[in-house]
């Protein structure tokens, strides 16, 4: 089903100006309150600039909450400014800005608004455009899908997408491993999104999402062979010992988000919880980290070798 997204309501463009230490910080902030966020620097000032888009007067107690538990965390305060986005004038940028995506030896990402035919020999991959988070030009995404394209050849069987977003990780170990898989996210509404993104690539069948704060609800019980978690540093540092007792031996955790500044950190903290580095991957600014929990069919390979 091909379709273009209209607003009824006028649309605003909300952006702060943050050194890259808060950048983690506003970004969370802003996407409490907007439909979509992004970031660049400004290599001038060495400063990000993160901006998201909502309906104007939207959301306002969201994003105001969040600017202030991210000032307080930080201990920068920002100061945002406004500007009038045009719905159709944003929404045909964003199709503009999004052509097909081929990332790695296997996926290929393309928008609703993109016709013709696929690209031969790739698994691909239906998203609508206008949802900016999890569309496969992010690098933290690029580097979840290649790193993923090495960990398929174990076939892992018990399959978990933390923190979904638009589904895409957990559509692409379907896809590619015709397996079961599980995808959980904190926002109902990225749930919903991700369900019709899975219905949208005839997947429902495969892919069940489900609402979850972090591993605390049950639908997350149980151990898992593979999972996902394109999140952010600071998250990923306090679920480790979660992930760690909730990977199965021998299992392998595929962990993105994360700053090329922040990747050690993050690695730190899983490795007090027994978890080992296999291999990394980098697109632009962004470490994508693999991991592996020792037992299992893995730990008698490593032994024979």
């Amino acid at each position: 089903m091909k379709h273009r997204l209209r607003h009824a309501t006028a649309l605003e463009t909300v952006t702060v100006v943050v050194p890259e230490d808060a950048l983690e910080a506003y970004e969370a902030a802003l996407a409490e309150a907007c439909g979509t966020v992004g970031f660049f620097k400004d290599d001038d000032t060495g400063l990000w600039h993160v901006e998201g888009v909502k309906d104007q007067g939207a959301n306002e107690p969201a994003l105001a909450a969040g600017l202030a538990l991210a000032g307080l965390v930080t201990g920068f305060t920002a100061t945002p400014t406004r500007h009038a986005t045009e719905a159709e004038g944003w929404l045909a940028r964003t199709y503009e800005a999004f052509p097909e995506q081929l990332v790695g030896r296997r996926f290929a990402i393309r928008g609703t608004h993109l016709s013709g035919p696929p690209t031969p020999g790739r698994l691909m991959l239906v998203l609508d455009a206008a949802i900016a988070f999890g569309s496969g030009e992010h690098g933290s995404t690029r580097g979840c899908l290649r790193a993923f394209e090495h960990v398929a050849r174990r076939r892992p069987r018990r399959i978990l997408d933390l923190g979904t977003g638009t589904g895409i990780l957990a559509m692409a170990a379907a896809r590619l491993l015709h397996r079961r898989v599980l995808g959980t996210d904190i926002e109902p509404w990225s749930v919903r999104v991700a369900a019709q993104n899975a219905r949208l690539n005839g997947l429902s069948h495969l892919v069940r999402f489900r609402r979850a704060d972090g591993w605390t609800a049950p639908a997350v019980r149980g151990s898992y062979d593979l999972v996902f978690a394109n999140i952010l540093a600071r998250p990923l540092c306090l679920m480790a010992g979660d992930l760690a007792r909730h990977l199965a031996p021998g299992g392998t955790a595929i962990l993105a988000g994360l700053l090329d500044s922040q990747a050690r950190w993050v690695l730190a903290a899983h490795r007090r919880h027994g978890l080992v580095l296999e291999s990394t991957q980098h697109e632009g600014r962004w470490t994508t980290l693999v991991l592996r929990k020792r037992g299992g069919r893995q730990a008698a390979a490593d032994a024979a070798g």
